[in-house]
Protein backbone atom coordinates (compact mmCIF):
# COMPACT_ATOMS: atom_id res chain seq x y z
CA UNK A 1 0.00 0.00 0.00
CA UNK A 2 1.13 3.46 -0.98
CA UNK A 3 1.16 5.86 1.87
CA UNK A 4 -1.13 8.86 1.48
CA UNK A 5 2.12 11.27 1.06
CA UNK A 6 3.41 9.19 -2.35
CA UNK A 7 0.04 8.47 -3.78
CA UNK A 8 -0.39 12.27 -3.40
CA UNK A 9 2.30 13.36 -5.16
CA UNK A 10 1.69 10.68 -7.41
CA UNK A 11 -1.44 12.16 -8.64
CA UNK A 12 -0.07 15.59 -9.15
CA UNK A 13 2.39 14.35 -11.13
CA UNK A 14 -0.16 12.64 -13.82
CA UNK A 15 -2.19 15.54 -13.27
CA UNK A 16 0.80 18.22 -14.20
CA UNK A 17 1.74 15.26 -17.24
CA UNK A 18 -2.07 15.93 -18.40
CA UNK A 19 -1.80 19.81 -18.42
CA UNK A 20 1.05 19.86 -20.24
CA UNK A 21 -0.50 17.34 -22.88
CA UNK A 22 -3.58 19.07 -23.22
CA UNK A 23 -1.78 22.62 -23.57
CA UNK A 24 0.35 20.59 -26.15
CA UNK A 25 -2.40 19.55 -27.89
CA UNK A 26 -4.20 23.00 -27.86
CA UNK A 27 -1.38 24.98 -29.31
CA UNK A 28 -0.76 22.24 -32.08
CA UNK A 29 -4.44 22.71 -33.38
CA UNK A 30 -4.55 26.41 -33.32
CA UNK A 31 -0.78 26.26 -35.51
CA UNK A 32 -2.29 23.76 -37.74
CA UNK A 33 -5.23 25.90 -37.91
CA UNK A 34 -4.10 29.40 -38.23
CA UNK A 35 -0.90 27.88 -40.82
CA UNK A 36 2.13 29.21 -38.23
CA UNK A 37 0.73 32.90 -38.65
CA UNK A 38 1.60 35.95 -35.95
CA UNK A 39 -1.29 36.24 -33.78
CA UNK A 40 -3.19 39.92 -34.38
CA UNK A 41 -1.89 41.32 -31.08
CA UNK A 42 0.23 39.86 -28.07
CA UNK A 43 -0.70 40.87 -24.55
CA UNK A 44 -4.11 42.94 -26.23
CA UNK A 45 -1.54 45.31 -28.39
CA UNK A 46 -1.43 45.43 -32.17
CA UNK A 47 1.78 44.37 -33.56
CA UNK A 48 3.57 47.01 -35.45
CA UNK A 49 3.05 47.56 -39.30
CA UNK A 50 3.44 49.29 -42.37
CA UNK A 51 0.17 48.30 -43.72
CA UNK A 52 -1.97 51.26 -42.76
CA UNK A 53 0.60 54.15 -43.78
CA UNK A 54 1.17 52.18 -47.24
CA UNK A 55 -2.68 52.18 -47.34
CA UNK A 56 -2.55 56.14 -47.51
CA UNK A 57 0.54 56.40 -49.55
CA UNK A 58 0.46 53.57 -52.87
CA UNK A 59 -2.26 55.49 -54.23
CA UNK A 60 -0.07 58.79 -55.04
CA UNK A 61 2.71 56.51 -56.35
CA UNK A 62 2.31 56.16 -60.29
CA UNK A 63 3.78 53.59 -62.60
CA UNK A 64 5.34 55.70 -65.67
CA UNK A 65 5.74 54.31 -69.31
CA UNK A 66 7.04 56.31 -72.33
CA UNK A 67 7.87 55.22 -75.96
CA UNK A 68 10.63 56.82 -77.93
CA UNK A 69 10.53 56.89 -81.89
CA UNK A 70 13.94 57.02 -83.34
CA UNK A 71 15.09 57.40 -86.90
CA UNK A 72 17.41 54.88 -88.13
CA UNK A 73 19.17 54.50 -91.62
CA UNK A 74 21.70 52.45 -92.89
CA UNK A 75 24.48 53.59 -94.57
CA UNK A 76 23.41 51.39 -97.49
CA UNK A 77 20.52 53.67 -97.97
CA UNK A 78 22.66 56.52 -98.87
CA UNK A 79 23.44 54.53 -101.81
CA UNK A 80 21.34 55.87 -104.80
CA UNK A 81 22.23 52.85 -107.09
CA UNK A 82 21.58 50.34 -104.10
CA UNK A 83 17.77 51.53 -103.57
CA UNK A 84 17.03 51.97 -107.24
CA UNK A 85 18.24 48.24 -107.70
CA UNK A 86 16.46 47.07 -104.97
CA UNK A 87 13.59 49.36 -105.16
CA UNK A 88 13.88 50.62 -101.72
CA UNK A 89 11.95 53.62 -100.82
CA UNK A 90 14.54 57.26 -99.46
CA UNK A 91 12.66 57.35 -96.75
CA UNK A 92 14.08 56.51 -93.34
CA UNK A 93 12.28 53.61 -91.01
CA UNK A 94 11.91 54.25 -87.38
CA UNK A 95 12.59 52.42 -83.94
CA UNK A 96 10.03 52.52 -81.06
CA UNK A 97 11.96 51.95 -77.98
CA UNK A 98 9.98 51.48 -74.35
CA UNK A 99 11.22 52.57 -70.63
CA UNK A 100 9.50 52.28 -67.55
CA UNK A 101 9.69 54.14 -64.38
CA UNK A 102 7.44 55.41 -61.47
CA UNK A 103 6.73 59.02 -60.55
CA UNK A 104 4.94 60.82 -57.63
CA UNK A 105 1.61 62.35 -57.21
CA UNK A 106 2.80 65.77 -55.76
CA UNK A 107 -0.23 67.77 -56.43
CA UNK A 108 -3.47 66.15 -57.21
CA UNK A 109 -6.08 69.13 -57.88
CA UNK A 110 -3.93 70.11 -60.78
CA UNK A 111 -2.63 66.60 -61.63
CA UNK A 112 1.48 67.21 -61.46
CA UNK A 113 3.63 64.04 -61.25
CA UNK A 114 7.17 64.24 -60.09
CA UNK A 115 9.71 61.67 -61.25
CA UNK A 116 13.09 61.22 -62.74
CA UNK A 117 14.30 63.49 -65.83
CA UNK A 118 16.02 60.43 -67.27
CA UNK A 119 12.64 58.13 -67.07
CA UNK A 120 11.14 60.55 -69.60
CA UNK A 121 13.80 62.09 -71.00
CA UNK A 122 13.14 62.46 -75.35
CA UNK A 123 10.24 60.50 -74.80
CA UNK A 124 7.10 61.18 -77.46
CA UNK A 125 4.71 59.91 -75.42
CA UNK A 126 4.49 59.70 -72.08
CA UNK A 127 1.28 57.29 -70.17
CA UNK A 128 0.84 56.98 -66.23
CA UNK A 129 -0.17 53.91 -64.53
CA UNK A 130 -2.59 54.52 -61.43
CA UNK A 131 -2.88 51.79 -58.57
CA UNK A 132 -6.89 51.68 -59.03
CA UNK A 133 -5.64 50.26 -62.98
CA UNK A 134 -6.45 53.56 -64.84
CA UNK A 135 -3.74 53.94 -67.58
CA UNK A 136 -3.62 57.94 -68.51
CA UNK A 137 -2.20 60.33 -71.42
CA UNK A 138 0.66 62.84 -69.48
CA UNK A 139 1.98 66.09 -70.96
CA UNK A 140 5.38 66.78 -70.27
CA UNK A 141 5.77 70.03 -68.08
CA UNK A 142 9.55 70.59 -67.49
CA UNK A 143 12.63 68.91 -67.07
CA UNK A 144 16.48 69.47 -65.10
CA UNK A 145 18.91 67.17 -66.45
CA UNK A 146 21.25 68.83 -63.89
CA UNK A 147 19.22 67.26 -61.09
CA UNK A 148 17.72 64.36 -62.84
CA UNK A 149 13.95 65.66 -62.22
CA UNK A 150 10.75 66.14 -63.72
CA UNK A 151 7.50 67.40 -63.86
CA UNK A 152 4.90 65.79 -65.87
CA UNK A 153 1.11 66.63 -65.55
CA UNK A 154 -2.00 63.89 -66.30
CA UNK A 155 -5.69 64.75 -65.64
CA UNK A 156 -6.81 65.98 -62.49
CA UNK A 157 -9.32 63.11 -61.31
CA UNK A 158 -9.75 61.19 -58.56
CA UNK A 159 -6.37 61.55 -57.14
CA UNK A 160 -4.26 61.79 -54.08
CA UNK A 161 -0.97 63.87 -53.95
CA UNK A 162 1.80 63.10 -51.29
CA UNK A 163 2.91 65.30 -48.92
CA UNK A 164 6.67 66.73 -48.80
CA UNK A 165 8.61 66.25 -45.93
CA UNK A 166 11.76 68.76 -44.46
CA UNK A 167 14.15 66.94 -45.46
CA UNK A 168 16.46 68.91 -43.32
CA UNK A 169 14.57 66.68 -39.83
CA UNK A 170 15.72 63.60 -41.59
CA UNK A 171 18.54 61.63 -39.44
CA UNK A 172 20.87 58.77 -40.28
CA UNK A 173 19.23 55.69 -39.14
CA UNK A 174 15.39 56.75 -40.17
CA UNK A 175 13.44 54.22 -41.58
CA UNK A 176 12.45 54.81 -44.88
CA UNK A 177 9.78 52.79 -47.00
CA UNK A 178 10.42 52.69 -51.44
CA UNK A 179 7.42 52.44 -53.21
CA UNK A 180 7.68 52.07 -56.86
CA UNK A 181 7.48 49.55 -60.20
CA UNK A 182 10.61 47.31 -60.20
CA UNK A 183 11.65 46.08 -63.34
CA UNK A 184 7.93 46.81 -64.43
CA UNK A 185 6.47 44.27 -61.76
CA UNK A 186 4.31 46.48 -60.34
CA UNK A 187 3.54 48.35 -57.51
CA UNK A 188 6.51 47.50 -54.76
CA UNK A 189 7.02 48.18 -50.91
CA UNK A 190 10.40 47.93 -50.05
CA UNK A 191 11.93 48.91 -46.04
CA UNK A 192 15.01 50.13 -44.69
CA UNK A 193 16.95 52.39 -43.09
CA UNK A 194 18.71 56.05 -43.98
CA UNK A 195 22.41 55.26 -44.53
CA UNK A 196 24.14 58.44 -45.00
CA UNK A 197 23.33 61.73 -46.07
CA UNK A 198 24.67 64.82 -48.54
CA UNK A 199 25.93 62.02 -50.66
CA UNK A 200 27.45 63.06 -53.69
CA UNK A 201 29.73 61.74 -56.66
CA UNK A 202 26.93 60.32 -59.21
CA UNK A 203 28.17 61.71 -62.76
CA UNK A 204 26.52 64.28 -64.60
CA UNK A 205 24.58 65.89 -62.31
CA UNK A 206 25.91 69.28 -61.15
CA UNK A 207 23.50 69.36 -57.96
CA UNK A 208 23.53 66.44 -55.87
CA UNK A 209 22.95 65.92 -51.90
CA UNK A 210 21.05 62.37 -52.10
CA UNK A 211 20.08 60.54 -49.64
CA UNK A 212 21.36 56.79 -49.23
CA UNK A 213 19.45 53.86 -48.30
CA UNK A 214 20.08 50.27 -47.89
CA UNK A 215 15.75 49.85 -49.28
CA UNK A 216 15.95 47.55 -52.06
CA UNK A 217 15.84 50.00 -55.11
CA UNK A 218 16.20 48.46 -58.86
CA UNK A 219 15.46 49.87 -62.27
CA UNK A 220 12.25 51.15 -62.58
CA UNK A 221 11.98 51.94 -58.93
CA UNK A 222 13.45 55.57 -60.59
CA UNK A 223 11.30 58.36 -59.85
CA UNK A 224 9.37 56.44 -57.44
CA UNK A 225 8.46 57.07 -53.73
CA UNK A 226 10.94 57.43 -50.47
CA UNK A 227 8.58 58.10 -47.59
CA UNK A 228 9.46 57.92 -43.69
CA UNK A 229 6.84 56.66 -41.17
CA UNK A 230 4.56 59.11 -41.13
CA UNK A 231 3.86 58.47 -44.91
CA UNK A 232 5.84 62.22 -45.64
CA UNK A 233 7.71 61.90 -49.18
CA UNK A 234 11.33 62.15 -47.90
CA UNK A 235 13.06 61.60 -51.39
CA UNK A 236 12.54 60.63 -55.01
CA UNK A 237 14.45 57.59 -55.69
CA UNK A 238 16.62 57.97 -58.11
CA UNK A 239 19.68 55.82 -58.48
CA UNK A 240 21.35 52.50 -57.16
CA UNK A 241 24.86 51.41 -57.08
CA UNK A 242 25.47 48.01 -58.49
CA UNK A 243 28.89 46.02 -59.73
CA UNK A 244 25.73 43.60 -60.93
CA UNK A 245 22.76 45.28 -62.41
CA UNK A 246 20.56 44.61 -58.84
CA UNK A 247 20.29 46.01 -55.59
CA UNK A 248 22.73 45.74 -53.36
CA UNK A 249 21.34 47.94 -50.59
CA UNK A 250 23.18 51.09 -51.73
CA UNK A 251 20.38 53.38 -53.17
CA UNK A 252 20.17 57.04 -53.91
CA UNK A 253 17.21 59.51 -53.14
CA UNK A 254 16.65 62.98 -53.80
CA UNK A 255 16.21 64.94 -51.20
CA UNK A 256 12.50 66.49 -50.71
CA UNK A 257 13.82 69.94 -50.72
CA UNK A 258 15.48 69.34 -53.41
CA UNK A 259 12.71 68.42 -55.41
CA UNK A 260 10.12 70.92 -53.88
CA UNK A 261 12.17 73.55 -55.42
CA UNK A 262 12.98 72.58 -58.57
CA UNK A 263 9.33 71.25 -59.35
CA UNK A 264 8.03 74.54 -58.24
CA UNK A 265 10.30 75.96 -60.66
CA UNK A 266 9.51 73.66 -63.53
CA UNK A 267 6.06 73.99 -62.46
CA UNK A 268 6.34 77.96 -62.70
CA UNK A 269 8.30 78.47 -66.08
CA UNK A 270 9.19 75.13 -67.63
CA UNK A 271 12.66 75.23 -66.14
CA UNK A 272 14.75 75.86 -63.53
CA UNK A 273 16.06 79.79 -63.89
CA UNK A 274 18.98 79.87 -61.92
CA UNK A 275 21.15 82.04 -61.09
CA UNK A 276 25.06 82.48 -60.43
CA UNK A 277 27.56 84.26 -57.87
CA UNK A 278 30.34 84.10 -60.75
CA UNK A 279 32.60 82.46 -58.73
CA UNK A 280 34.61 79.09 -59.58
CA UNK A 281 35.65 76.82 -56.43
CA UNK A 282 37.78 73.98 -55.67
CA UNK A 283 38.19 71.85 -52.63
CA UNK A 284 41.14 72.96 -50.14
CA UNK A 285 43.30 69.43 -50.27
CA UNK A 286 45.61 69.21 -46.81
CA UNK A 287 48.13 71.64 -48.37
CA UNK A 288 46.10 74.09 -49.68
CA UNK A 289 44.30 74.09 -46.01
CA UNK A 290 47.78 74.63 -44.10
CA UNK A 291 48.99 77.04 -46.86
CA UNK A 292 46.03 79.38 -46.22
CA UNK A 293 45.57 78.50 -42.28
CA UNK A 294 42.00 76.91 -42.59
CA UNK A 295 40.99 74.06 -40.92
CA UNK A 296 40.54 70.50 -42.98
CA UNK A 297 37.61 69.93 -44.48
CA UNK A 298 36.15 73.83 -43.61
CA UNK A 299 35.93 76.37 -46.38
CA UNK A 300 36.26 76.33 -50.64
CA UNK A 301 39.36 77.94 -52.46
CA UNK A 302 38.20 80.62 -54.86
CA UNK A 303 39.87 79.76 -57.87
CA UNK A 304 38.15 82.12 -60.69
CA UNK A 305 36.22 85.07 -60.26
CA UNK A 306 33.99 85.78 -63.66
CA UNK A 307 34.56 89.52 -64.99
CA UNK A 308 31.64 91.80 -64.17
CA UNK A 309 29.95 89.03 -61.99
CA UNK A 310 28.30 89.73 -58.58
CA UNK A 311 31.68 88.52 -56.91
CA UNK A 312 33.87 90.40 -59.17
CA UNK A 313 31.94 93.85 -58.07
CA UNK A 314 32.09 93.17 -54.33
CA UNK A 315 35.86 92.92 -55.20
CA UNK A 316 35.97 88.66 -53.97
CA UNK A 317 39.58 87.42 -55.64
CA UNK A 318 40.97 84.07 -56.46
CA UNK A 319 42.66 82.97 -53.48
CA UNK A 320 39.88 83.31 -50.65
CA UNK A 321 38.39 81.18 -48.75
CA UNK A 322 34.55 80.78 -48.70
CA UNK A 323 33.39 78.92 -45.25
CA UNK A 324 29.81 80.14 -45.28
CA UNK A 325 26.85 81.07 -47.52
CA UNK A 326 23.26 82.48 -46.51
CA UNK A 327 24.45 81.42 -42.28
CA UNK A 328 25.08 77.62 -43.61
CA UNK A 329 28.45 76.27 -43.70
CA UNK A 330 30.25 75.56 -47.07
CA UNK A 331 32.59 72.69 -46.63
CA UNK A 332 32.87 71.55 -50.39
CA UNK A 333 32.86 72.86 -53.85
CA UNK A 334 29.51 70.60 -54.15
CA UNK A 335 27.91 72.34 -51.01
CA UNK A 336 28.63 76.20 -52.69
CA UNK A 337 27.18 74.18 -56.01
CA UNK A 338 24.05 73.62 -54.30
CA UNK A 339 23.29 76.43 -52.14
CA UNK A 340 24.23 78.78 -55.24
CA UNK A 341 21.98 76.77 -57.80
CA UNK A 342 18.80 77.33 -54.72
CA UNK A 343 19.03 80.76 -55.00
CA UNK A 344 16.40 82.64 -56.88
CA UNK A 345 17.27 85.17 -59.77
CA UNK A 346 18.21 88.97 -57.55
CA UNK A 347 17.88 87.13 -54.14
CA UNK A 348 20.93 89.05 -51.86
CA UNK A 349 22.82 86.95 -49.06
CA UNK A 350 25.65 87.18 -47.13
CA UNK A 351 29.15 85.29 -47.89
CA UNK A 352 31.70 84.90 -45.54
CA UNK A 353 34.85 84.18 -46.63
CA UNK A 354 38.64 84.51 -45.28
CA UNK A 355 41.93 86.47 -46.81
CA UNK A 356 44.85 86.69 -45.16
CA UNK A 357 43.27 85.16 -42.27
CA UNK A 358 41.20 87.75 -41.65
CA UNK A 359 37.11 87.02 -41.55
CA UNK A 360 35.29 88.74 -44.22
CA UNK A 361 31.49 89.40 -45.30
CA UNK A 362 30.59 90.57 -48.26
CA UNK A 363 26.12 90.68 -49.51
CA UNK A 364 25.96 89.90 -52.87
CA UNK A 365 22.88 89.21 -55.42
CA UNK A 366 22.23 86.56 -57.53
CA UNK A 367 22.21 87.33 -61.29
CA UNK A 368 21.10 85.40 -63.74
CA UNK A 369 23.50 82.21 -65.80
CA UNK A 370 24.85 83.22 -68.57
CA UNK A 371 23.80 81.49 -71.74
CA UNK A 372 24.61 81.35 -75.44
CA UNK A 373 22.29 79.76 -78.21
CA UNK A 374 24.10 78.22 -81.63
CA UNK A 375 21.54 80.55 -83.41
CA UNK A 376 22.78 83.66 -81.35
CA UNK A 377 26.37 82.48 -82.33
CA UNK A 378 26.78 80.92 -85.75
CA UNK A 379 23.57 79.27 -87.87
CA UNK A 380 25.84 76.12 -88.00
CA UNK A 381 25.55 75.62 -84.48
CA UNK A 382 21.47 76.01 -84.47
CA UNK A 383 20.29 73.61 -81.36
CA UNK A 384 22.96 73.83 -79.26
CA UNK A 385 22.64 75.65 -75.99
CA UNK A 386 26.25 76.55 -74.22
CA UNK A 387 26.70 78.08 -70.80
CA UNK A 388 29.29 78.40 -68.10
CA UNK A 389 30.97 75.69 -66.40
CA UNK A 390 29.77 74.57 -62.90
CA UNK A 391 31.81 73.34 -60.13
CA UNK A 392 31.83 69.74 -61.03
CA UNK A 393 32.95 70.62 -64.74
CA UNK A 394 35.81 73.02 -63.34
CA UNK A 395 36.73 70.02 -61.30
CA UNK A 396 37.72 68.36 -64.69
CA UNK A 397 38.57 70.98 -67.06
CA UNK A 398 39.32 74.72 -65.43
CA UNK A 399 38.57 76.60 -68.67
CA UNK A 400 35.60 76.04 -71.12
CA UNK A 401 32.39 76.21 -72.00
CA UNK A 402 29.37 73.26 -71.42
CA UNK A 403 27.32 71.99 -74.24
CA UNK A 404 24.33 72.17 -72.16
CA UNK A 405 21.22 70.91 -74.52
CA UNK A 406 21.52 70.01 -77.70
CA UNK A 407 18.83 69.09 -80.25
CA UNK A 408 19.83 65.21 -81.66
CA UNK A 409 19.05 66.51 -85.39
CA UNK A 410 21.44 69.15 -85.03
CA UNK A 411 24.31 69.57 -87.16
CA UNK A 412 26.11 69.14 -83.63
CA UNK A 413 24.84 66.11 -82.93
CA UNK A 414 25.31 64.55 -86.60
CA UNK A 415 29.00 65.27 -86.03
CA UNK A 416 29.32 63.02 -83.14
CA UNK A 417 28.82 66.10 -80.22
CA UNK A 418 26.61 64.87 -77.28
CA UNK A 419 25.04 66.92 -74.14
CA UNK A 420 27.59 67.37 -71.24
CA UNK A 421 30.76 67.78 -73.97
CA UNK A 422 33.06 70.28 -72.60
CA UNK A 423 34.13 73.11 -75.84
CA UNK A 424 37.63 73.80 -74.44
CA UNK A 425 38.97 75.35 -77.86
CA UNK A 426 38.06 77.10 -81.21
CA UNK A 427 40.03 76.78 -84.14
CA UNK A 428 43.01 76.25 -81.91
CA UNK A 429 42.61 78.92 -79.63
CA UNK A 430 41.71 78.41 -76.27
CA UNK A 431 38.38 78.81 -74.62
CA UNK A 432 38.20 80.62 -71.16
CA UNK A 433 34.62 81.23 -70.82
CA UNK A 434 31.38 82.30 -73.23
CA UNK A 435 32.48 85.60 -73.51
CA UNK A 436 35.74 83.89 -75.58
CA UNK A 437 33.88 81.41 -77.19
CA UNK A 438 31.30 84.12 -79.11
CA UNK A 439 34.44 86.22 -80.07
CA UNK A 440 36.04 83.07 -81.41
CA UNK A 441 33.05 81.45 -82.93
CA UNK A 442 31.83 84.97 -84.82
CA UNK A 443 35.32 85.17 -86.46
CA UNK A 444 35.79 82.26 -87.95
CA UNK A 445 34.84 82.64 -91.84
CA UNK A 446 35.25 79.28 -92.54
CA UNK A 447 35.17 75.79 -90.63
CA UNK A 448 35.08 76.11 -87.18
CA UNK A 449 37.25 73.33 -85.64
CA UNK A 450 35.97 72.27 -81.72
CA UNK A 451 38.57 70.80 -79.36
CA UNK A 452 36.16 68.82 -77.18
CA UNK A 453 36.86 66.85 -73.61
CA UNK A 454 34.94 64.14 -72.85
CA UNK A 455 35.77 61.63 -69.90
CA UNK A 456 38.83 63.06 -69.32
CA UNK A 457 39.81 62.69 -73.53
CA UNK A 458 39.91 65.28 -76.07
CA UNK A 459 38.19 64.96 -79.64
CA UNK A 460 38.05 67.27 -82.36
CA UNK A 461 35.10 68.16 -84.30
CA UNK A 462 35.17 70.03 -87.81
CA UNK A 463 31.84 71.94 -89.01
CA UNK A 464 31.79 73.04 -92.03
Amino acid sequence: MLSETRRSMLELSVKTILKELVTGLILLLVLNTAKAALPADVDGKPLPSLAPVLKEVTPSVVNVYTQTRVRVRSPLLDDPIFRRFFNVPDAPRERVSQSLGSGVIVDAENGYVLTNNHVIARADEIAVGLKDGRSLEAKLIGTDPDTDLAVIQIAPENLRALQLAETDELQVGDFVVAVGNPFGLGQTVTSGIVSALGRTGLRGLEYQNFIQTDASINPGNSGGALINLRGELVGINSAIFTPSGGNVGIGFAIPASMARYVMNQLIQFGEVRRGTLGIFVQNLTEDLAGAFDVDIGRGVLVAEVAIGSAAADVGLQPGDVIVAMADQPVNSAQDFQNAEGHLALGESLQLEYLREGKNRTVSLVIQEVPVLKGGDLDRRLDGARFVELGANYKQQSRSGVLLDELDPRSRLAREGLAEGDVITGVNRQRVRNLADFRELVESSRSSILLQIRRNGRVYLARID
